[in-house]
């Protein structure tokens, strides 16, 4: 089986209103081209670095407006789209970063919050401190789209292999790694990490991205990537630029990668070192 899917590659407002009129066109865009899965980046609802400004703004998933709207263009399109994620509300008032699957009639199927917090202090001064406004998940998650076999992740997941090995061993054929990556660790780290959790695992990763410099004065790296299972790149946006990437998955790759080099299966158990 052939999966064509649409990466959307999206430089988010700060507002939800915004957010949703800057996306919608490039997910119309997408599903033009043919694709019957489309996946946004990490942050497609709203994206505001300044926690005061943010968190008056997030509603639960349900009530966002960018996700209602997303939702109903899922239905009109007739396609499957992954919110990459957006930034909600937890029933228990604690904010989330939380991937939604949206089936063609605008159904969310399925669910994930981020499991690891972007806690770091990089060598050009930056420094993010995720924890302090969002509360991580606590479980990974496959899920069904389109004939296949989804592991959900989201950006910073893409550092912690033992993610993407269960997701593989739980069956997952595609992992999906939204993402809104720093410009200097992008440089230095997006596409070897990408690349090697497809070969680790044998399985499709699928990476929409944000892009550039933006309303809220931080810059990400796009470069929106598809990626075999055998660790090839099938599809890249080599810039950062809003923009739709199309690319073609043959599912059956997977399991091929997976017998050639079955190190999911030859894994062993050892006791750690003295």
């Amino acid at each position: 089986m052939t999966l064509r899917v649409g990466l959307i590659q999206t430089r988010t407002p700060a507002s939800h209103a915004a957010a949703l009129a800057h996306v919608t066109p490039l997910i119309r865009q997408a599903a033009a081209d043919g694709a019957s899965f489309i996946a946004t980046p990490e942050g497609t609802n709203i994206l505001q670095k300044d926690k005061a400004a943010l968190l008056p703004q997030l509603a639960s998933l349900e009530d966002d407006a960018c996700v209602r709207g997303l939702r109903e263009a899922a239905a009109d399109l007739g396609v499957w789209l992954l919110i990459g994620s957006a930034l909600v509300r937890r029933e228990d008032g604690k904010a989330a970063n939380r991937s939604a699957l949206v089936s063609p009639q605008g159904e969310i199927t399925a669910t994930y919050d981020k499991l690891h917090m972007f806690d770091v202090d990089l060598p050009t001064g930056e420094t993010a401190r995720e924890s302090e406004t969002y509360e991580p998940g606590d479980r990974a998650v496959v899920a069904e789209a389109a004939g296949a076999k989804l592991g959900l992740t989201i950006c910073y997941d893409v550092r912690f292999p033992a993610l993407h090995r269960a997701l593989a061993l739980a069956g997952a054929q595609v992992l999906t790694v939204p993402a809104a990556f720093t410009r200097p660790t992008g440089e230095a780290h997006w596409e070897v990490l990408l690349r090697a959790r497809a070969i680790e695992t044998g399985a499709f990763v699928v990476a929409p991205a944000q892009g550039g410099f933006h309303e809220d004065g931080r810059g990400t790296y796009g470069r929106t990537l598809a990626v075999a299972p055998w660790g090839e790149l099938i599809g890249k946006l080599d810039h950062d630029e809003p923009g739709v990437l199309i690319a073609e998955l043959d599912l059956a790759q997977s399991a091929k990668a997976r017998a050639a080099i079955p190190n999911l299966k030859n894994a062993r158990a050892f006791c750690g070192p003295a």
